[in-house]
């Protein structure tokens, strides 16, 4: 999807800008390529640079509530210092990596309700516009799907998944928010925790995941969250439905030791660390007691089969309202951005 338009701040008759991604989804740490299209204006104009942002709608926890905005979390100067000619056209080609921590955006080619956008900055003597916006896909690394995979074949259901914004206190987390992907519980959990959230941080040696449970509460105990934290190497080829099976028992079993911090496990897996906090939230992440929950985004709802991910969306019609609202969210939210 394009989003054509006339270069703003210079009114009619300047350049225009249309940038083309090629087609596919790339995955974290990976190449995104395209190239950005130019036509001149009804005079030449100095292009000074042409940059391409990456932006997010991320969630914010704050005294009053809830909120969303846009977050740019990269930026990529892929042209500039040159003069457009009145009326020539030009095209500019790319190649960027992503932020290893880039959430994913669709599993298995279904939406997860992540917005993400590569919008594109022309800058033309002096004067700065976002002329254009494009919806940005991005795919699991191969132990993402791997974890999520095992996650389906041991009976956990997909809710939803969201951005939010804050660091995860005690990992090597880079960006200024973080994605939750939100499980119901397998049935043999289903007494011991309301829900499950899975945190990928990506980085190019391996990946830390870290789980969440929001654990049931029993007749003389209230309910608590725990974390867990593990790492795995990229390319590491391990039996995933015991290893994952595992994790998740370490979490729910992990009920009072807060503070714990084991050793390295023998394959490299972290032991229980229960103390992370959430930082930029009240205290170990407070919104999960609230009694808010982040619903499933734009009807979101995906389901796991008994034989591995079989991704369901409610009504099929997750994929194309991501992308209709693409450019309603980024376009009402860029002068607060700004």
């Amino acid at each position: 999807m394009v989003f054509k338009r006339l270069l703003g701040a210079l009114g009619v008759g300047g350049p225009t800008v249309d940038t083309v991604l090629d087609p596919g989804a790339t995955h974290p740490g990976g190449t995104l390529t395209g190239q950005v299209h130019l036509k001149g204006g009804e005079a030449d104009f100095d292009i000074e640079h042409i940059t391409l942002e990456l932006v997010a709608r991320v969630e914010a926890e704050h005294d009053g509530g809830e909120s969303e905005g846009v977050v740019t979390f990269e930026r990529f100067t892929v042209g500039g210092g040159f003069r457009l000619a009145e009326g020539e056209q030009r095209s500019i080609p790319f190649s960027v990596m992503l932020p290893w921590e880039t959430p994913v955006t669709e599993l298995h080619g279904q939406a997860l309700g992540i917005i993400l956008g590569v919008r594109t900055e022309l800058a033309v003597a002096g004067a700065k516009d976002k002329g254009d916006l494009d919806p940005l896909a991005v795919r699991p690394l191969p132990a993402q799907e791997a974890i999520l995979e095992a996650l389906g074949q041991l009976g956990f259901g997909f809710k939803s998944a969201d951005l939010e914004y804050g660091r995860i206190g005690g990992t090597g987390q880079q960006l200024p928010f973080y994605q939750e992907i939100e499980l119901a519980p397998a049935p043999q959990y289903a007494h011991q925790v309301n829900e499950i959230e899975v945190t990928f941080l990506a980085n190019p040696g391996g990946m830390e995941i870290v789980l969440e449970a929001d654990k049931r509460g029993g007749f003389f105990s209230e309910g608590h969250d725990a974390l867990t934290r593990f790492t795995v190497g990229h390319h590491d080829m391990r039996d995933w439905n015991t290893e994952v099976d595992g994790w998740i028992r370490q979490l729910v079993e992990h009920r009072a030791s807060y503070g714990s911090h084991g050793s390295y496990g023998s394959h490299g897996s972290y032991g229980s660390h229960a103390a992370y906090g959430h930082d930029g939230h009240h205290g170990h992440d407070d919104h999960h007691h609230g009694g808010h929950r982040s619903g499933p985004g734009m009807g979101t709802a995906i389901a796991a089969g008994a034989a591995g991910l079989a991704v369901g969306v409610v009504g099929g019609m997750v994929a194309a309202e991501v992308v209709d609202e693409v450019g309603d969210f980024f376009e009402g939210d860029e002068e607060e951005d700004d």
